[in-house]
C-alpha cells in the first residue's frame, strides 16, 4: 500500500491509495491523529434528459468508529443519516461541485465514510481533503485539488491577545470565539487575474460576534497551509492520477444560436428587468415554452434551453457589470423593503414575521422545561441540546405543487445555519433553564430565505421574552463576475441574480460583530480583497435591517409571555436525590401526577420544577423540600397520623417524612390502645425527640403539649 505523509498543526495526515476499493474510479484512505476516513468517488452514466448535474455526496457516520453501539433498543444498525452527517455532505458538495466543468451530465458519486474516530479531529475537514483527492487521482474529468482546514481562535485574555489555532479540537472549538471551515483553491490561468492566487471557494464558520477583520485574518493564518494541502495533492496526483477522460466538446448549431437569438432579442431584457419578481418568473416560463415550440421540429430542448439561460446570463452579467443595472432596479448595494411584526399568534410563547421584499418568514418560539431537550447520540456528539432551531419551506412558498414530505438537506443546512447566529446571544442554561424551540415557516421565497430566518427567529424570542443578548439580523452578497476579471458585488440578491450569479455569502450577526456565515461559489473562488468588501457590505446591510427591526422590538419583553410555563429551581442535598425519586421513581411520580408539573433533578441536586400553574410549581416544591429537609431535635410540627399499630402511630412531619410516636409518648399517663386517642388522618402536635443512626425519626406528642379529642 503505497503511503504520502505531510505535518499539518503538529500532526501527521496519512494518505493510502492502493488496493482499497479497486473497483471505483478513485478511491484513498486518510488518516490523521486516529481519525480516518475512506472516501471513493464513482464515475456513473450520462443523464439524458436533466437539466442539471447529477452530483450526489455521501457522509457515511458509523458508530463502530467511536468504538460505540447505536444506542436504540430496537434497532442497532445506522438508519437515516444525522443532521450532523447532512451538513458534511453539504460542505463536500459546496466544495467541489464548482470544479467541475460546464455542462458535464454524468452521474458521480463521491462517499465518504468515518472508519475511526478519535474525539479530537474532525471528519469533516478530511471528508473533504478526502474527496478532492479521490477526484483528483481518478479518471473523473475534475478542476481540483481543493484544500481545506479549519480555524479557531483563542479569545484575548487580560494576559494575552487572541490566538488562532489550526485545525482545532472539539474542546478548543467550544471554547474559541471563532470556527471556520475554509476551503480554497488556486486560480487557474486566465487574461486579467493572478495565475495560482489563492481563492476562497467554501465557507462555514461560526462566531461569538467577532469583527469582519478577524475573518480576514483568519484566511491570511490560513494561506500558507492550505497552499501546502495543494502542493500535497498534486503531488500525488503527478504520480498515480489516472488519465482523464475526454471531454465530447459541447457546440451548438450556429442556426439554432441565431434561431435562439431572434427569438429573444428585446423579450427576455423586457421580461427580465421588472419589479414584479412573480410576474418575472411566469413571464421566462412563458418565453422558453415558446421557444421550444418555435424549434422542437429541428432542435432538441435540451440545446435550445442552454442557450435561453446563455441568453439571460449574458443580458443580466452585461446589465451588472458595465451599467450598474439590477432587474428590479435597485442599486448594487441596496436591501428591498423590510417589514418586521412580533405577537401575531395568540396562544403561542412567542411569534414574528420578517419580510425583506418577496421573502416572508413566519418564525415561532416556543418554551418548554429541561426534560424537552434533544438528546443526542451521534457518532461525534453525545449529550444534550437546549435551544433548537428548525426551517421548514414548502413548496408554496415558490409558487410550486410537490410532495411534502420530511426536511431535506437544504432544510436541515438552513436550520442550522440561523441556529448558529442564534446561539451566542442565547441565555446560559444556568440564568434561564428552558429548552427553546424556534420554528421558523419560509411562506414566501425570493432569495435568502435562511437570512431572514436569523432575522425572523431573533424576533420571536425577544417577543417570547427569551433574554437573548441582542437581535440578530442576516444578509446575503452576491456577485458577479466577467471573464476579463471584472467584479461587481450584490446585496441582498434575489431571483436571477441568485441563480445565474457567482456567489451566494450569506452573514449573520448583531450590531456588534458576526455570529454565522456561509459562502458558496459557482466561480473559482474569491480573494482576500473580495473578501473584505463582502464582509463590509454585510455589515452595512445588517445594521440597516436592525435599525429597522429596533422599531418594532429593541430587546427581549420583561416578561414570560403568560402561556410560557414556569420553571423554579431549587438546591437540595444530592444525598437527598434518592430519598425525592423514591423506590422505583413512586415518589416523584406522586408528585408529578398530583401536583400536575414536570420534574428534573440533576447529579449535583440542582432541582427544576415546571409548571403551567404557580400554585401546582408551589406544592410541588413544598413536597420536595419537605422531604429534603433535615430534621433537627426539638423542632416542633403539626403531623399528620397516617399509620396505626400496636406499639405506636406513624405520623407524617413533612411531605414524605414519617416519624413515630411511641404509645407511650401520647399521654403523660398509660393508655392501653392508640386507637383510644388518635384515628387516621388526624393532625397532631408532634416533636421530634431522637433520630437514630439510619435517619429513622423519634416523636413525642405529650412534649408538643397533645391533647385527646
Amino acid at each position: 500500500m503505497t503511503n504520502y505523509k505531510i505535518e499539518i498543526a503538529n500532526r501527521i495526515l496519512q494518505v493510502e491509495t492502493d488496493k482499497l476499493a479497486e473497483r471505483a474510479s478513485g478511491c484513498v484512505l486518510l488518516k490523521y491523529g486516529d481519525t480516518s476516513l475512506l472516501v471513493v468517488s464513482q464515475l456513473g452514466e450520462e443523464r439524458e434528459g436533466v437539466d442539471f448535474f447529477p452530483l450526489t455526496c455521501q457522509y457515511e457516520e458509523r458508530y463502530y468508529a467511536a468504538g460505540r453501539i447505536r444506542g436504540s433498543r430496537f434497532m442497532k444498525r445506522e438508519g437515516r443519516p444525522s443532521d450532523r452527517s447532512v451538513l458534511i455532505d453539504r460542505i463536500i458538495d459546496r466544495a467541489i461541485r464548482p470544479r467541475f466543468p460546464e455542462h458535464f451530465k454524468r452521474e458521480i458519486q463521491v462517499v465518504a465514510t468515518c472508519l475511526s474516530f478519535d474525539k479530537e479531529n474532525d471528519p469533516a475537514v478530511l471528508g473533504l481533503l478526502g474527496s478532492s483527492l479521490s477526484l483528483l487521482i481518478s479518471e473523473i474529468p475534475w478542476q481540483g485539488p481543493v484544500a481545506a482546514v479549519r480555524i479557531g481562535r483563542h479569545p484575548p485574555t487580560a494576559q494575552q491577545g487572541g490566538k488562532f489555532i489550526l485545525n482545532p479540537n472539539y474542546q478548543e472549538r467550544e471554547e474559541g470565539e471563532l470556527d471556520l471551515l475554509l476551503s480554497a483553491v488556486e486560480r487557474p490561468s486566465l487574461s486579467g487575474m493572478v495565475p495560482g492566487e489563492l481563492l476562497l471557494n467554501m465557507i462555514e464558520g461560526q462566531g461569538n460576534e467577532v469583527k469582519e477583520d478577524l475573518i480576514c485574518q483568519a484566511f491570511e493564518f490560513a494561506k500558507p497551509f492550505l497552499k501546502k494541502l495543494i502542493d500535497f495533492q498534486k503531488e500525488i496526483s503527478r504520480k498515480i492520477g489516472k488519465e482523464k477522460i475526454p471531454l465530447s466538446s459541447l457546440s451548438y448549431d450556429p442556426d439554432l444560436k441565431k434561431e435562439v437569438e431572434k427569438f429573444l432579442k428585446g423579450k427576455l431584457e423586457k421580461v427580465l428587468y421588472q419589479k414584479d419578481a412573480p410576474k418575472t418568473e411566469k413571464e421566462i416560463k412563458l418565453l422558453k415554452e415558446n421557444l421550444l415550440k418555435e424549434t422542437e421540429e429541428k432542435y432538441t430542448p435540451e440545446q435550445a434551453l442552454d442557450l435561453f439561460e446563455e441568453n439571460l446570463e449574458k443580458i443580466l452579467k452585461e446589465n451588472i457589470l458595465k451599467n450598474d443595472k439590477r432587474p428590479d432596479g435597485r442599486k448594487l448595494d441596496e436591501i428591498r423593503e423590510v417589514k418586521a411584526k412580533v405577537g401575531l399568534l395568540p396562544r403561542v410563547h412567542g411569534s414574528a414575521f420578517f419580510s425583506r421584499g418577496l421573502t416572508n418568514v413566519l418564525s415561532v418560539a416556543t418554551l418548554g422545561s429541561p426534560h424537552d431537550q434533544q438528546l443526542l447520540d451521534e457518532m461525534e456528539l453525545v449529550g444534550k441540546k437546549h435551544f433548537i432551531h428548525y426551517y421548514n419551506f414548502p413548496p408554496y412558498s415558490s409558487g410550486e405543487v410537490r410532495p411534502m414530505r420530511g426536511p431535506g438537506r437544504r432544510e436541515i443546512g438552513h436550520g442550522v445555519l440561523a441556529e448558529k447566529a442564534l446561539v451566542p446571544l442565547m441565555p446560559n442554561f444556568d440564568d434561564f433553564p428552558y429548552t427553546v424551540l424556534v420554528v421558523s415557516e419560509v411562506i414566501s421565497s425570493n432569495g435568502s430565505t435562511s437570512m431572514a430566518s436569523v432575522s425572523g427567529a431573533s424576533l420571536a424570542l425577544m417577543d417570547a421574552g427569551v433574554p437573548i443578548k441582542r437581535p440578530a439580523a442576516g444578509i446575503s452578497i452576491g456577485l458577479m463576475e466577467g471573464s476579463d476579471g471584472n467584479q461587481k458585488l450584490l446585496t441582498d440578491i434575489q431571483g436571477a441574480e441568485d441563480s445565474h450569479g457567482g456567489m451566494d455569502f450569506k452573514v449573520a450577526g448583531t450590531e456588534m460583530g458576526i455570529t454565522a456565515l456561509q459562502m458558496d461559489v459557482k466561480v473559482d473562488g474569491i480573494n482576500g480583497k473580495i473578501l473584505k468588501e463582502v464582509l463590509d457590505k454585510a455589515k452595512k446591510a445588517r445594521l440597516k435591517i436592525l435599525t429597522e427591526i429596533g422599531k418594532v422590538i429593541s430587546q427581549p419583553r420583561p416578561q414570560l409571555s403568560k402561556w410560557a410555563p414556569r420553571i423554579y429551581v431549587l438546591q437540595i442535598n444530592p444525598d437527598k436525590i434518592g430519598e425525592v425519586i423514591g423506590p422505583g421513581g413512586k415518589i416523584i411520580n406522586e408528585i408529578i401526577e398530583s401536583c400536575g408539573v414536570t420534574i428534573d433533578i440533576e447529579d449535583s441536586g440542582k432541582v427544576f420544577i415546571t409548571a403551567e400553574k404557580e400554585e401546582a410549581a408551589k406544592k410541588a416544591i413544598d413536597w420536595v423540600r419537605g422531604i429534603t429537609k433535615e430534621v433537627k431535635i426539638g423542632e416542633v410540627f403539626q403531623g399528620k397520623v397516617k399509620r396505626i399499630l400496636d406499639f405506636g402511630a406513624f405520623v407524617e412531619i413533612l411531605p414524605g417524612q414519617e416519624g413515630l410516636v411511641h404509645i407511650s409518648q401520647f399521654l403523660a399517663q398509660r393508655i392501653n390502645k392508640v386507637v383510644d386517642v388518635v384515628r387516621v388522618g388526624d393532625i397532631i402536635p408532634v416533636k421530634v425527640i431522637g433520630i437514630d443512626e439510619m435517619g429513622r425519626i423519634n416523636l413525642s406528642a405529650k412534649a408538643a403539649g397533645f391533647k385527646p379529642r
